[in-house]
């Protein structure tokens, strides 16, 4: 065996060639990794990051870079490693393998918490790095949903069509997801910019370039971005109505100010001057609401310059292979003679070879000679036009040339004619007629004449044109000339550039034979390499003679076409001559005919003086009538003109009126609607705040009451509905809306007023809760109604939400209502009657006890006892009177109400129908007579000494509360018109000024009492007066005891009024 074919590394013998491979690529990878990402502060050198990206061509992905950043390295230790580490990840998703975005999906978890544990460092990097990884995950978000769409984001706008397709719903949502990645485009450049210490990190210090050089990819982003969102935008406008795209607009306008600040302050940093051209935004942003300012945009574009390959380190931490000695010779000057200097970046593997400088040479030859093809097919094109053109040109003129030469020969037949007439003239010459007719046709020769003069003019300008444009061929045909030799030339450098790759091919040829057995199988594909380019070689050889035939094929066009133009040239002068030959013989017969023509007019002029005397006579005659005539037509005329103004402008005036008064009418409309729309929202929303008004907590409603506040809600909520549909059908009946507005929103405001205190009122906790919560929603349904009525339009389903919350309101009222049986609700009617009948026999037997308790107090007591008795029993007298009338008054105003509203029904029948009302009347009136028996009973105990005059206070009040009660039972079925009802309410006014009158009475009373009981301590001894404040001291502990425990026993007293209240009630309800 051979010494060549023993393996070259001894510590490798038992492993593959692409094992070995492979391992030598990741070290070379992870050395490069490591070399980008370290924690110095400085920016990532460009070598590093272009090592890094051609492994993940070679390596088809980014596994091995996540592999490496992930389990080597301690991005949550250092944040400069973490900063680089981001950068060198934009680097990778933009000029990468297409496989990194498949690979780095996977890890957009631990971007994201990355991002979460930098945010809370405050100072340095930890904002940066926060606003960087959400950057990133942007960016993966958004090539995920659009993986047609390349890292780097440049493409073409047929590329940017297919995307999106025809369908305006795809637009946009891509303008919405690159709205949302130019944000964080813009906030990373923010975050940096803010984090810039003037003094200590600027851009020409290591720690500020270490911060700014990532936003040289935001910069490449945000150019593409800016591009296809305004390019979407316009699509979208050209498609939707302005009003939807608002949103879009307000966004791009402030990311608009952003990134030309952005611009504008990275083009003055001087780091970067030699790194990138940042383009500058125009002065104005683009108009979306007109078209034609798409013709106005100019894509940015951010150029970065090529910088020359930087001379590769010399690493110390590079392995060194192990060679075995004096077994192949591998010196770096014989390996570098052969493979160049740059051994890092040479590929040993079977994976695709890196990019070399002759593939990107072959590329652009391939691209230049297509480009050339497309000129030479553009020129034939240009060509075959111009003689198409010429062609048609030259049809017409033969064309012309025909009708002229027909033209001539009629004329020539035509003078023949007038001198076969002009003889027949000569021999009668008395022929008047004869000689108009001949005068007629002499003028029509000479408009024939003329007309041919004009023809020739225009066949003379054709004739110079076509010259012209024969000039500008052959300009053309020289141009195009100049530029097949400009080609021709390309064409013998890239042969030049041909021989030399060739020269270059024999150099490595012949290096490669040098080399070992195993090194030439291993550049076998160069090989094959070489072969495409002689290949590629031959093919240029064969379109450069393609070109030349082309252009030869051309040049006998061009002859062909310079022949016909001179041909057409000799016809066009032949022409011309004969032309003038016609005009001179056309001249001299003319002229002959001329002198003729003198004669005859000579002796028509002889006739015409004769028949002219007559002719003036007539002629004044005919002129006096033709100015009169004219007169009269021209004042009529004037009159009829200005006549037709004044209309014309009162037209005007009525049509601009009309509009004026149109427009004045529909913005009255609207801000009488607006205004009362305003007017209930305010009514609704004043009764949901007394939800949370404390002042408000101690109001008390009855379930029956509410009922009545209630039903008319739902009523006008449908007539409103009505209303509003009328209204915005045709504009009309605006004052029957308002009206509807004003009546739901004070019926609902008070219903809901009322459901507040009536759900403060009851004695079920969660029933009132229920109630509560259900008025709130009914006033929140009932300002959704308004909301919608003001929109415009259909309120049909804010108008059926509200009835059914309306309806909820109800049914948990009624549930709080007590109810009574069948044969209750049948004997209501007597129940009533009986009810009133002895109310008002009890505040007469009340009168009437009180008269004699009176009486016996003026016999039984003298002095203040008897000045303070009378003058409480006096007020009692006065408010049973009053209580008296109002009853009497009531049960008028009853009668009232059952006459007008039973109809052809019986009274018990209109009972029975409201017996909810009539139960609320039966309880006023209950209470009414109940409270006059108590304060009976009260004042007797007082006039005997055994009761309070408190009692009396409280009594009197109960009462007021009563009659109160009775009033609005009355009230609620009563019309607003009627008599019977104010009577009412003035007894009632009454009632409560008695009630005053009694309250002041007993007050007085009192002070006067207090004020006789004060004792004259002045006879008394110090021990007696001592012994009298001990008792005091006694008696004061004593009341205040007795004061606690009556304090308690009182709300021991309402809780168990309450919960029998509540049993009595539940009872009823079952």
């Amino acid at each position: 065996m051979s010494s060549r074919h023993l393996p070259r590394v001894i510590g490798q013998r038992g492993k593959t060639q692409a094992e070995i491979e492979r391992e030598n690529f990741e070290k070379t990878q992870t050395v490069a990794i490591n070399k980008a990402i370290n924690a110095q502060e400085t920016p990532v050198k460009e070598k590093h990051l272009r090592n890094t990206i051609l492994g993940t061509f070679t390596d088809h992905g980014g596994g091995l870079f996540w592999h490496v950043t992930t389990r080597q390295m301690q991005l949550q230790g250092n944040p400069i490693l973490c900063w680089k580490f981001c950068h060198v990840l934009h680097k990778l998703l933009r000029e990468g393998h297409r496989n990194v975005f498949v690979d780095s999906q996977k890890f957009r978890t631990f971007l994201d918490e990355l991002g979460k544990l930098w945010r809370h460092l405050k100072d340095g990097y930890g904002r940066l790095i926060a606003a960087y990884t959400k950057l990133l995950n942007q960016k993966l978000t958004f090539h995920k949903k659009y993986p047609n769409i390349p890292g780097n984001l440049l493409m073409t706008d047929e590329l940017f069509s297919r995307i999106c397709g025809s369908d305006v719903n795809t637009y946009f949502e891509i303008s919405v997801d690159m709205l949302d990645y130019m944000d964080e485009v813009l906030a990373l450049q923010e975050q940096v910019y803010g984090s810039m210490d003037r003094s200590r990190a600027n851009s020409m210090t290591n720690s500020g370039q270490c911060r700014l050089a990532p936003l040289i990819l935001c910069i490449q982003d945000s150019c593409q971005l800016y591009d296809y969102i305004v390019k979407s935008l316009f699509k979208l406008h050209s498609s939707l109505p302005g009003d939807t795209l608002a949103g879009h607009r307000d966004r791009f306008l402030d990311q608009y100010k952003k990134l030309k600040e952005f611009y504008f302050q990275s083009s003055n940093l001087q780091y970067f001057k030699n790194l990138v051209q940042v383009p500058l935004l125009p002065d104005e942003p683009p108009n979306f609401l007109i078209q034609s300012d798409f013709n106005k945009h100019v894509k940015p574009v951010a150029v970065v310059p090529t910088e020359p390959e930087p001379e590769p380190e010399r690493d110390s931490i590079t392995p060194e292979p192990e060679v075995v000695a004096d077994l192949i010779d591998t010196s770096e000057d014989r390996f570098d003679a052969a493979f160049g200097s740059q051994q890092e970046n040479f590929n040993f593997n079977g994976g695709p070879p890196e990019f070399d400088e002759r593939d990107l040479m072959i590329e652009r030859l391939t691209k230049e000679i297509h480009e050339l093809r497309a000129e030479l097919e553009r020129v034939k094109t240009e060509d075959q036009r111009v003689i198409t053109s010429l062609r048609d040109d030259i049809s017409k003129l033969e064309k012309i040339l025909s009708e002229l030469r027909l033209s001539a020969d009629k004329a020539l037949q035509d003078n023949e004619k007038l001198k076969s007439e002009l003889g027949e003239a000569q021999i009668h010459v008395g022929a008047a007629g004869r000689l108009l007719e001949s005068e007629k046709l002499s003028k029509g020769n000479e408009e024939k004449f003329k007309k041919m003069k004009d023809v020739y003019h225009k066949l003379r300008d054709e004739h110079v044109n076509l010259l012209r444009q024969h000039a500008d061929v052959n300009k053309k045909v020289q141009a195009d000339q100049k530029v097949l030799a400009e080609k021709e030339q390309i064409i013998k450098d890239n042969e030049a550039q041909m021989v030399r790759l060739e020269e270059e091919r024999q150099v490595i040829q012949d290096s490669l034979q040098k080399t070992s057995n195993e090194i030439t199988q291993e550049l076998a594909a160069t090989t094959a390499k070489n072969t495409d380019l002689e290949q590629a070689k031959q093919e240029l050889e064969g379109q450069v003679k393609l070109l030349q035939d082309s252009e030869s094929k051309l040049e006998a066009d061009l002859q062909t076409t310079r022949t016909s133009l001179e041909t057409t040239e000799s016809q066009l002068q032949e022409t011309v001559k004969e032309k003038e030959v016609l005009d001179t013989e056309l001249s001299n017969q003319i002229a002959g005919l001329r002198g003729d023509l003198d004669t005859l007019r000579s002796e028509k002029q002889a006739r015409e003086q004769d028949l002219q005397a007559q002719i003036q006579t007539l002629t004044a005659s005919l002129a006096d009538t033709e100015m009169n005539k004219s007169q009269t037509e021209n004042d009529l005329n004037q009159q009829l003109s200005a006549l037709r103004q004044k209309m014309e402008q009162l037209m005007a005036d009525k049509q601009s009126s009309e509009t004026r008064l149109n427009s004045d009418l529909d913005s009255l409309h609207k801000n009488l609607l607006s205004k009362s729309i305003a007017e209930g929202r305010a009514f609704i929303q004043d009764a949901l705040d007394q939800f949370h008004n404390p002042t408000f907590t101690s109001v008390r409603c009855t379930a029956e009451f509410l009922l009545l506040r209630g039903e008319p809600v739902i009523s006008t909520l449908q007539k409103l509905q009505s209303s509003t549909n009328g209204y915005f059908a045709d504009k009309k009946d605006l004052a029957e809306l308002v009206e509807n507005i004003t009546k739901f929103s004070h019926h609902l405001g008070d219903c809901v007023i009322h459901g507040i205190a009536t759900s403060q009122a009851t004695a079920e906790i969660e029933a009132g809760h229920d109630l509560a919560n259900t008025c709130r929603t009914t006033g929140e349904s009932g300002l959704a109604v308004l909301a919608a009525v003001e929109k415009g339009g259909s309120v049909a389903s804010e108008v059926s939400t509200c009835i059914n919350e309306i309806k909820r309101l109800m049914t948990l009222t009624e549930d709080l209502v007590p109810k009574t049986d069948d044969m209750k609700t049948e004997q209501i009617g007597d129940m009533l009657d009986s009810e009133m009948a002895q109310t008002s026999r009890a505040i007469e037997e009340a009168a009437s006890k009180i008269q004699e308790m009176l009486q016996k107090t003026r016999a039984d007591t003298t002095g203040v006892k008897l000045e303070v008795n009378e003058r409480i029993l006096d007020a009692c007298t006065d408010l049973m009177k009053c209580i008296k009338i109002l009853v009497e008054k009531s049960r008028d105003l009853q009668h009232e109400i059952v006459s007008q509203g039973r109809g052809t029904h019986t009274a018990k029948e209109f009972y029975k129908k409201n017996h909810r009302w009539t139960e609320g009347f039966l309880s006023a009136a209950k209470a009414v007579g109940w409270g006059a028996t108590t304060l009976m009973q009260a004042a007797d105990k007082v006039i005997n000494g055994e009761g309070k005059l408190e009692e009396l206070i409280v009594c009197s009040q109960e009462i007021a509360a009563s009659t109160a009660q009775l009033v609005v039972s009355s009230r609620v079925k009563a019309k607003r018109s009627s008599q019977a009802l104010t009577n009412v309410q003035d007894a009632s006014k009454n009632v409560s000024r008695a009630t005053g009158h009694v309250v002041a009475s007993v007050k007085s009373g009192v002070q006067i009492i207090e004020d006789q009981s004060l004792m004259d301590f002045s006879h008394l001894s110090l021990i007696q007066t001592k012994k009298q404040e001990m008792d005091s001291q006694v008696r004061v502990l004593e009341l205040e005891r007795e004061l606690e425990n009556e304090r308690q026993k009182m709300s021991t007293l309402r809780k168990q009024h309450y919960q029998l209240a509540a049993e009595s009630e539940g009872v009823e309800q079952s």
